[in-house]
């Protein structure tokens, strides 16, 4: 766990840097890294990207009720062609989805949104502005 927990915070450690910490040569902890993989608790290693960097700096979560014509696959498929969306999850409730977009500006956000109820089949939005994120993934 403790080696879950220091990569959840920090996935570009080296093994010997990972190994000092939890007091293991590199090669073990190597070795316990490719068995976390294998046994799918890891199941990626990515970039943490700053929207606001790249010139998005409006974010947004939007929930979404779809259509009843509109299936999750179809939703799903219309998402993955809109740039500034950055994250999708079905759920259960009163909305089917909640969308995290990032936007240039309230422009941006009235286009991803009237994009939304169009051609991505939503039938109706509730959008929030994102003001502040805490970032609690790490594993303590």
């Amino acid at each position: 766990m403790k080696i879950v927990g220091l990569l959840s915070r920090d996935g570009r450690l080296s093994f010997r840097d990972l190994g000092d910490a939890v007091k293991l040569s590199s090669n073990a902890a190597a070795e316990r890294y490719r068995r976390l993989v294998a046994s799918g608790v890891i199941q990626n290693v990515r970039a943490s990207v700053s929207p606001a960097a790249l010139g998005r700096p409006l974010e947004v979560q939007i929930d979404v009720k779809l259509r009843p014509d509109t299936s999750a696959e179809q939703f799903e498929a219309a998402l993955r062609k809109l740039p500034q969306v950055t994250g999708a999850t079905l759920m259960t409730g009163s909305y089917d989805y909640a969308v995290r977009v990032a936007c240039a500006d309230r422009d941006d956000l009235v286009r991803v949104t009237e994009t939304l109820r169009g051609a991505a089949g939503a039938q109706e939005t509730y959008s929030r502005l994102i003001l502040r994120e805490i970032d609690l993934s790490s594993v303590r």
